[in-house]
C-alpha cells in the first residue's frame, strides 16, 4: 500500500497488478492450466526458444554473453552511442532501484498508470505529485492501461524516466533519442512484446553514470545466461518483429470489434491490451471468470476493463462468454 507522500487519490490504495490466475481458479474453480489469462498485456504468441548451450545453465554468466546481449539491444532499439545499455533481471528489479539514485524530493508521475513507480519513489520517501514542479519525473510511453503517448516536454526535473515496456508495437514512437540526454533512463520489458515474461528479462538505457549506479546496487552477475543467450537471439530477429506486430495489430482490431459489439466503449490500449468502458467492470468480470477467462479490472475506477490478447485457441471460448 502507499504509505506516504501520495496527493493523487487516482492510484488509489493498493498496489494491484494483472495476473494471479491461481487466485481467480481458486476463486472461480478448475484447474489452473484451464484458465486464459487476459489481465496482463502479454504476447499469447511468445517468441519460440531457442537452443540453449549447456554452458548458459552450467557456468556464471561472462562478459562475451553480457556484450552479445548488449550489442543486440542497441541495433534493435538504434540506442544512440551516448547511452548506456544495462540489462537487468526485469524492468520491475530497476523500478525498485531508480529512486535511490538522487536525494528524495518531488517526483511527477501522470496517472493513472502502472502504479509500481509511485509505489518505488514513496518507499524511497519521495513525494508523489502531477505538478510539473518537481526534482524528477515518470512518463509510461506507451501508457497502461489508457495507451496514452508521451513527448519529452511532458517530462520534468533532473531525473526523467521513461516507461517504454509497451512499446515495441509501435517502435516509431519511441522516445530513445532522449536516452542520450543527461539524467534520462529509458526502461524496456522483454516480457511483454517477446512474451516471455518468466525470462525476467530488462534493459535500463540512458544516462552512463545513472546506469552504473543501477548496475553497482543490483551486484554481479544479475541477469541469468540462458536469458542473456535467448534475448540476445531474440533482438535479433527482426523478421519475428515485424511480422508479431503485424498479428497483433490484427487481433487488437479483432478484439476492439467483438467487445464493442457488446456494447463497450474503446477507452485506448496499445495492441499488447485493450482498455474498455463498460457498465460494471466488476460484473463483466465475473462473467468472464465463469469460462475460466481473467481480466483486469481497476480500483479506481469500476468501469474500466482491460484485456490482453486470447491465443489462438481462445477466441471461440471469448466469443461464448461475452454473449
Amino acid at each position: 500500500m502507499f504509505r506516504k507522500g501520495h496527493d493523487n487519490p487516482m492510484a488509489g490504495p493498493e498496489r494491484d497488478h494483472g495476473g494471479g490466475v491461481d487466485g481467480a481458479a481458486a476463486q472461480y474453480g478448475g484447474p489452473r492450466e484451464a484458465w486464459i489469462d487476459l489481465s496482463t498485456g502479454i504476447n499469447p504468441v511468445p517468441y519460440p526458444l531457442p537452443d540453449i548451450p549447456r554452458s548458459a545453465w552450467a557456468d556464471l554468466p561472462d562478459r562475451e554473453a553480457h556484450q552479445r546481449l548488449v550489442h543486440a539491444a542497441r541495433k534493435f532499439w538504434n540506442v544512440p552511442e551516448a547511452a548506456a545499455v544495462l540489462p537487468v533481471p526485469g524492468a520491475s528489479a530497476s523500478i525498485a532501484h531508480i529512486p535511490r539514485l538522487t536525494p528524495a524530493a518531488k517526483v511527477r508521475i501522470c496517472e493513472p498508470t502502472y502504479n509500481e513507480h509511485a509505489a518505488a519513489f514513496v518507499d524511497g520517501g519521495w513525494h508523489v505529485t502531477q505538478s510539473d514542479a518537481a526534482a524528477a519525473s515518470v512518463v509510461v510511453h506507451p501508457n497502461n492501461p489508457d495507451g496514452r503517448l508521451w513527448h519529452p516536454d511532458d517530462l520534468c526535473g533532473d531525473l526523467r524516466i521513461i516507461d517504454e515496456s509497451f512499446c515495441d508495437v509501435m517502435p516509431d514512437a519511441s522516445l530513445m533519442a532522449q536516452s542520450s540526454q543527461p539524467g534520462s533512463l529509458i526502461l524496456k520489458s522483454f516480457g511483454k512484446f517477446w512474451g516471455l515474461a518468466g525470462l525476467r528479462l530488462g534493459f535500463v538505457i540512458g544516462d552512463r553514470n545513472l546506469t552504473a549506479r543501477i548496475a553497482a546496487m543490483l551486484g554481479p552477475w544479475p541477469v541469468a545466461g540462458p536469458a542473456l543467450h535467448i534475448g540476445a537471439v531474440a533482438l535479433a530477429d527482426k523478421a519475428w518483429a515485424d511480422e508479431t506486430r503485424t498479428r497483433l495489430f490484427a487481433d487488437a482490431a479483432r478484439l476492439d470489434a467483438l467487445l464493442t459489439t457488446q456494447g463497450a466503449t474503446i477507452v485506448g490500449g496499445t495492441s499488447l491490451f485493450r482498455l474498455y468502458e463498460v457498465s460494471q467492470a466488476t460484473d463483466m468480470q465475473e462473467q468472464l471468470a465463469q469460462h475460466r477467462i481473467w481480466s483486469r479490472v481497476f480500483p479506481y475506477n469500476p468501469r474500466w476493463l482491460r484485456l490482453g490478447l486470447p491465443p489462438a485457441s481462445g477466441w471461440e471460448r471469448l466469443e461464448a462468454a461475452l454473449r
